[in-house]
């Protein structure tokens, strides 16, 4: 009798759930919380037209929050930091020294082998002032396109 009753003590401190009885277990994880819910559609950012494609005057280049381009030759930033084009020609994408570190800047040229930024003093000013044969860069960038 002595050996049983020592037999269940040792049963009881093997199994802690036989002094509990039974004990239920999670048969889903607690999934938690979500704050916001995901519920804003995405707003569309980033790079429209890349290195060496043509745009046309008003061709949005990139859509950005904030500056992480800034407008070069050729091309204008709107209230909402878009840089869109403002003659027809290429993407052109570089950086420059900017006090302590570097800033890139996106600009336009009108011929796919020229460089920005535009040495001025060697191959002198670029003058356009808004007076661009529209009709003209239509033809030459369907044909260069057409060509690549």
């Amino acid at each position: 009798m002595s050996f049983s009753f020592l037999a269940r003590c040792c049963e009881t401190v093997r199994s802690p759930f036989s002094l509990l009885g039974s004990v239920r277990t999670a048969t889903k994880r607690a999934g938690g919380t979500v704050r916001n819910h995901g519920g804003s559609p995405g707003k569309r950012l980033g790079l429209k037209k890349f290195s060496d494609q043509y745009v046309i005057p008003g061709n949005i280049i990139v859509r950005q929050r904030g500056t992480q381009f800034h407008p070069g030759q050729n091309v204008r930033i709107g209230r909402d930091h878009t840089i869109y084009a403002t003659t027809p020609g290429f993407v052109r994408f570089y950086k420059q020294k900017w006090l302590r570190g570097d800033r890139k800047f996106i600009g336009v040229v009108l011929h796919r082998g020229e460089k920005l930024p535009r040495d001025e003093t060697s191959l002198g000013r670029s003058r356009f002032f808004g007076l661009v044969d529209l009709n003209a860069f239509a033809k030459s960038g369907s044909s260069s396109q057409t060509s690549a």
